[in-house]
Formats: structure tokens, sequence, C-alpha cells
């Protein structure tokens, strides 16, 4: 048994923080400077965890970290071409919870809960409650998995798959493991980076214990985020032979920089992460502020490749609604 690393995550995500202005004011910020506070959060309600908060810089209203996280008055305007479901999910449904997009991999709506809700969230308008995996439907969510020998993987997405507790996390890995053709289990997770004290011993037993090879792909987007706490918790992940990749999206005055993703990719590789994808903005209703043009995206990746190694260069991206695969921006 790995010894415990971290205070008990389930205590650090009950202590989130659920009103901005409660963040503004850790951060020496005034929140006149921050209108329409209350009108946004509406639909999209605040949250963000006090160990992300606490690497975000103080007297700083442009800290990319914060600017991820708090509400602006933008995320009201109607943008044309952005809507509820950009990525496709709905009409991607075999059943609640389960969704085909692609050929050998089925992904799972693990839970509709989240550690921290990100302003640019593309399933900020999903229908959790007739679409996650609870467990009256998990019985058939497994026997279309099982049906189909051509699955050679799982995913496991939401929401956040790890803000599931252990158990519950192990009854599905346990179920999902028992079918034959299915190789390989990949957890979608920002918690290891927002809330590390998730990683703890029962679940890196769980997760060094499977015969299923397993994959976690982490979301970060700035190298602020990787403090050393995160460095520890995906030290404990690689300790367990799991693979440890990352996903980024690029976000207009957050990561549209060479020198910050650069720094991101080497940060990551120093705690033993392969940058993954860098993903175009995915154009959900109220995230248009965050959009990065295609022609600065293909200029910051051209600066990328004269400067890192090709193991630190991220592909970049877009996902397109009923395309076979992730398609290439070029």
């Amino acid at each position: 048994m790995i010894p415990y690393m971290f205070p008990t995550w389930q205590t650090e995500l009950a202590n989130a923080l659920t009103d901005p202005r409660e963040l503004l004011t850790l951060l020496d910020l005034d929140d006149r400077l921050f209108p329409a506070l209350k009108d946004v959060t509406t639909e999209f309600p605040f949250r963000v965890t006090r160990s992300y908060a606490a690497r975000m810089r103080k007297g700083d209203p442009d800290d990319p970290l914060l600017r991820q996280v708090l509400p602006t008055e933008l995320e009201s305007l109607e943008t044309p071409g952005f809507g509820g479901d950009p990525v496709g999910d709905l009409p991607s449904s075999m059943r609640p919870g389960v969704l085909y997009k692609y050929a050998g991999r089925v992904l799972l709506i693990a839970t509709g809960a989240c550690a921290i809700h990100c302003r640019y969230c593309f399933r900020r308008d999903f229908p959790y409650t007739d679409q996650q995996l609870t467990r009256s439907r998990e019985d058939s969510a497994l026997e279309a998995i099982t049906q189909d020998s051509s699955i050679h993987e799982v995913i496991l997405s939401g929401g956040d798959p790890l803000a599931l507790g252990n158990e519950r996390l192990a009854g599905l890995i346990r179920a999902i493991a028992a079918i034959p053709h299915v190789q390989r289990l990949r957890l979608h997770s920002r918690l290891p980076v927002v809330l590390p004290e998730r990683i703890d011993s029962p679940l890196l037993d769980l997760l060094g214990h499977s015969r299923l090879r397993i994959i976690m792909v982490i979301h970060a987007n700035h190298g602020n985020e990787l403090d050393a706490s995160v460095g520890t918790a995906l030290a404990l992940l690689a300790r367990q032979g799991v693979t440890t990749l990352n996903q980024a999206v690029l976000l207009r005055g957050i990561n549209d920089d060479a020198t910050a993703l650069i720094e991101l990719s080497e940060k990551l590789f120093a705690c033993g992460v392969l940058p993954y994808y860098l993903h175009l903005l995915d154009r959900a209703r109220g995230t248009a502020h965050f959009e990065v043009p295609k022609t600065r995206a293909l200029e910051l990746m051209e600066a990328l490749r004269r400067q890192l190694p090709g193991y630190l260069l991220p592909r970049l991206v877009r996902e397109q609604p009923g395309a076979p695969y992730k398609l290439p921006v070029t």
C-alpha cells in the first residue's frame, strides 16, 4: 500500500470556492473591476478549488489561471457559430451515458461533476441529467460494449470521472476489465492538476492493479498550473505504470503565446507527462472571447517547432462534429 501523500480530497473538494467575489478577495482584487459576475453564473455556476486558486498571482486581474475560471459579461454574448453542442456529442449517443464517435473506442459520461468550472468548457450546456452514466444506466452501457468486439478502449469522461468516489470508480473499472476485448482504459481528468489531493492511495492501488492498460489524459493549459503538489501527484501515477498525457486548449489571453506554450511543454515533461493535443477552441455558447484565430495558432506551432524537440510538440487539432477523428489543423 502506497502511503497517503495529501489531505483527504473529499474535504478539499467540499471546501471549493463557489462565489467569485470570495476568490477576488483572496487575490486582493476589487470586484468592481469585474461587472456582471452574478448575471453570468446563473446557468453555469462558478467553482474553483482553493489549491488551484493558491497558484494565482495576487493583484493581477490578467493572471492566466484566474482568466480560465472567472466569469465575465462576455459569456452573455450570442455569437453565430457558437452553440450548445459544439462537438456533436448528442448525435453520437448510442444510449444514455455512452458516446460512440471513433472506431475502436467508446466514451462513457461517468458523471456531470467537476472540481472546477472552466469558463471555456465545451460541455457547459450538456444535458447531464439525461446523459450521464448513473448506476441504473450502467448495465445497459456495459452490455453495449460487451456486444461490440471492435471496442478495444473505453474512455471515462464527464464532467470529471475522478470526481467519483474510489468505491464507485473501482466497481466501474472492474466491470469494464471483465469485458475480454477491452484492452485499454483512458481517463480524461483535470483533477490531478486542480485537486492533486485526489491522487490518493486507494486510487493508485486501483489503477496499478487493473489488467487494463491505464492512460490518464490530464488537462493543463499553462505552466503556472503545474506546482510541486501537482508534480508529486503525477509522479505517483507514473510509479503505478499509468501513461500520462496532456490535452490543452488554445485560449486567447491565457496561452496564445509561444513562450507560455514552450514553458508548458517543458514543465509537463519534467512531471513525466507528454504533450498530446493542443485544441482549437470548441465553439460552445458563451466562449467566443477565448477563441484564437487559426492563422495565429499556426504561427504559434511554427514557433514551437523551431524551439522544441518533436516529442514535446503537441498536435494542433480541432474536433469537428461527425468527423472520424480529431482533425489536424494545417
